[in-house]
């Protein structure tokens, strides 16, 4: 099975809460990855997403060591829209 990384950038307004995260994150850009993996039998290009993972810090943090963590990607997508939804 073929295999592929897509690249997007999250932007939190507020600072913000994930499950497998400790504690509250910053506002700010973060580096998202999505693995996703060819669907087999299919007669056009189809892909399944396995796997969403968040770079920690924030791109706007000047840190030495940074961290890659997995998060659910609708749980990502609902945190995502609830702060654009609270954006003043």
């Amino acid at each position: 099975m073929s295999a592929r990384t897509t690249h997007s950038i999250a932007h939190f307004a507020a600072p913000f809460v994930l499950g497998g995260l400790d504690g509250v994150q910053p506002a700010g850009d973060y580096d998202i990855d999505h693995d996703e993996e060819l669907i087999d039998g299919m007669s056009w290009l189809a892909w399944r997403r396995v796997a969403t993972f968040i770079h920690l810090p924030s791109r706007t943090v000047k840190s030495p060591t940074s961290q890659l963590a997995a998060v659910d990607h609708a749980e990502l997508e609902a945190a995502l829209r609830h702060d654009q939804e609270n954006v003043t």
